[in-house]
């Protein structure tokens, strides 16, 4: 019963990587990934250079070696344009690789910002930011490594030899991608801020088909993704912020939500270096495809900060109907961000994300 239940998973897990090739990657710690979010974010920090890297493992108790992993790296920083206002540019490169076709994506893309003072001063200011992303993306699958219903040989079991009868012009392929974002954010002083902002992604909604064909009614376009983001820092006391955020992905008929809070603590008593620890609880909401609603998992998140540096880590708890096969074992996650600020930071501009 155990394996039947672990191959029911890795069933619907590799069905998912196909029939759903249009869903993008995610990350649970999203507010550690903001070029991954959304376009309006490059070159939006209170330094000059940001690095960032994630890496997500997910469905490793059932998948074994065939697990799902994301990685991502990025690279962005702020140019100062007259006294309050900024461009910004950067870019990002990751890839994902779903199941046990190898179904993958690699991605390139670079963006740039614009971020205009709208009112207020100094370290109390409100800003509106205007984003634009463009790269390719390479999509590519195994076809030999999956199993079609014409390959059972009809007593229960499975003959790789059996012609599959599906055919597939080509294994990989090369799309351009375009996004586009905005984002509005306000200094409330220097430890209270919020923000909101919205994404348009994949503006081109490219084809997706492994198949070629000048039938315009073979393509497979890929979804475009909308995303809304909020949060802020709010100071409790002199020693504890308390930092929600939001966000919502809506794809095509997927929609995911995820939603909570962190709570950050300063260490140390020490004024010349800045030292912060932060733990939260996240809820991950999602539906079936076209189906209610449901709770997909619930994740506990960590962060260390040390000056510019900070490392963060999460792991997400299964409570959808799978976790009778991943025995509430979801995904885990590594974050490192890396700021360099240099001699001409100029007070406080943003929150710190």
């Amino acid at each position: 019963m155990k394996k039947c239940r672990h191959l029911l998973i890795a069933f619907f897990a590799i069905l998912g990587s196909l029939t759903l090739s249009a869903q993008d990657i995610h990350f649970s710690q999203f507010y550690m990934s903001p070029l991954n979010l959304n376009p309006a974010m490059t070159g939006v920090m209170n330094c000059n250079v940001r690095l960032t890297g994630n890496y997500r493992n997910q469905w490793a108790s059932v998948l074994r070696s065939n697990a799902f992993n994301t990685y991502s790296v990025s690279y962005d920083q702020r140019l100062a344009v007259g006294r309050y206002d900024y461009f910004g540019i950067g870019g990002t490169f990751w890839g994902d690789v779903a199941g046990q076709s190898r179904f993958g994506t690699v991605t390139g893309k670079l963006s740039a910002s614009f971020s205009k003072r709208m009112g207020g001063y100094r370290d109390k200011s409100h800003y509106l930011v205007m984003g634009v992303e463009g790269g390719i993306s390479q999509r590519s699958i195994d076809f030999l490594a999956l199993r079609w219903g014409t390959q059972h040989d009809g007593a229960g079991g499975f003959d790789a030899t059996l012609d599959p009868l599906e055919s597939f012009e080509r294994s990989n392929f090369i799309f351009a991608d375009l996004s586009a974002g905005l984002l509005w954010f306000s200094n409330i002083d220097e430890d209270n801020n919020f923000y909101f902002g919205g994404a348009y992604h994949h503006l081109n909604q490219a084809n997706q088909s492994f198949a070629i064909s000048n039938d315009p009614n073979d393509r497979e376009e890929l979804y475009a993704r909308f995303t809304i983001h909020a949060g802020g820092e709010f100071k409790v006391n002199r020693r504890m912020s308390l930092i929600p955020g939001a966000v919502v992905f809506i794809q095509g008929p997927s929609l995911e939500v995820n939603g909570g809070t962190s709570f950050r603590f300063l260490l140390g008593n020490s004024r010349r270096y800045y030292q912060a620890f932060q733990i939260g609880g996240w809820l991950r909401l999602a539906n079936k495809l076209e189906d209610s609603i449901h709770a997909d998992a619930f994740i506990i998140s960590t962060r260390f900060e040390y000056e510019d540096f900070g490392i963060g880590f999460s792991y997400d708890m299964n409570i959808s109907d799978l976790n009778v096969a991943s025995n509430y074992n979801g995904a885990f996650e590594f974050s490192l961000v890396y700021k360099i600020c240099g001699p001409t930071k100029r007070g406080v501009y943003c929150p710190n994300f």
